[in-house]
């Protein structure tokens, strides 16, 4: 599946999250991504920006419209992935 090749590689995610509340300079972005490299980083919006994800303003990169949807999907993952870990937590006291 496409969508999670390009989640799967790394630093995908963590761009993503940290454009969810503002645009980004790429040396913000890159000082909020504890310094991941300039190539990977490129790499990495260029993808992003080619799923439709992500969008150069004059302010720094933000999410797009589709970007925020997925963001938002996020949400339901969360939330299961709660539920997950505390069953985690549960079975290892038992």
């Amino acid at each position: 599946m496409a969508l999670l090749d390009l989640l799967g590689q790394r630093w995908a995610l963590r761009i993503l999250w940290e454009l969810r509340d503002t645009a980004l300079t790429f040396r913000a972005l890159q000082t909020a991504c504890d310094g991941v490299s300039p190539s990977v980083l490129n790499s990495r919006l260029k993808a992003l920006r080619e799923a439709r994800f992500v969008d150069a303003t004059p302010d720094g990169y933000t999410l797009t419209p589709l970007g925020k949807e997925l963001q938002e999907e996020f949400g339901g993952l969360y939330t299961w992935s709660e539920k997950w870990a505390d069953s985690l937590e549960q079975n290892a006291t038992d």
